[in-house]
């Protein structure tokens, strides 16, 4: 089975109907990503068949929460999940955060390669960043405990937006951690294709919010 026949038989588990062009953009993205990966060591995950997994099928299972028009992926790394995501939500405007320059040099090259005109590349640190207009949408993936993406990231999410974090096995400590200005909305088990690990997204939202 070639890479794109992997992510297009995925997709299809996770009830996600993307287009072919999107498809070859995905297939595309793994290719860049497995090429920069030799030299700058972006992530640890080496086999192409294994990227699509752990890295776009992983990351495409959160959809169904996503709530746009402004999207931002906070530590975004080499580019997961917000490029992906990117691709599945044309209509999306994705703000992607890192504050380490090879990263941030590779997510640049492949919005170009790849022609992404709904994403945009910003090198800071999460706690120094100051957007013009607010987030409807938070994501990170592996990035701290949920209190610190709260206390980082939380001012950048608008009133009626929400945080989204996926996390491996369910964070009951982190949970108990949370700070009152926020409340839990929910935790999902999220069922990732081939993947045996366990994978949660936590939805967090200001505690204003109704």
């Amino acid at each position: 089975m070639s890479i794109e026949q992997a992510i297009i038989e995925g997709c299809e588990r996770l009830d996600l109907r993307l287009s072919d062009e999107a498809c070859t953009r995905l297939a595309a993205y793994l290719a860049l990503l497995e090429r920069w990966n030799r030299a700058y060591n972006l992530t640890a995950v080496r086999e192409p068949e294994a990227m699509v997994v752990r890295h776009l099928l992983d990351s495409l299972s959160i959809l169904p929460w996503l709530e746009g028009p402004r999207v931002l992926d906070v530590g975004s790394g080499a580019g997961l999940p917000g490029i992906p995501l990117a691709v599945a939500r044309p209509e999306y405007e994705f703000c992607l955060l890192d504050s380490n320059g090879k990263r941030t040099r590779f997510l640049t090259q492949a919005t170009a390669e790849l022609r992404l005109p709904n994403v945009s590349i910003v090198r800071s640190r999460v706690e120094d960043y100051q957007p013009v207009t607010l987030f409807n949408s938070i994501v990170s993936r592996a990035f701290a405990t949920l209190a610190e993406l709260v206390a980082d990231a939380g001012r950048l999410c608008a009133p009626t937006g929400r945080l989204l974090a996926m996390k491996g096995v369910l964070p009951d400590d982190e949970l108990a951690r949370l700070p009152s200005t926020y409340q839990v909305v929910g935790v999902y088990p999220l069922r990732v294709p081939h993947l045996d690990a366990e994978r949660h997204l936590v939805h967090l939202a200001p505690a204003s919010q109704d």
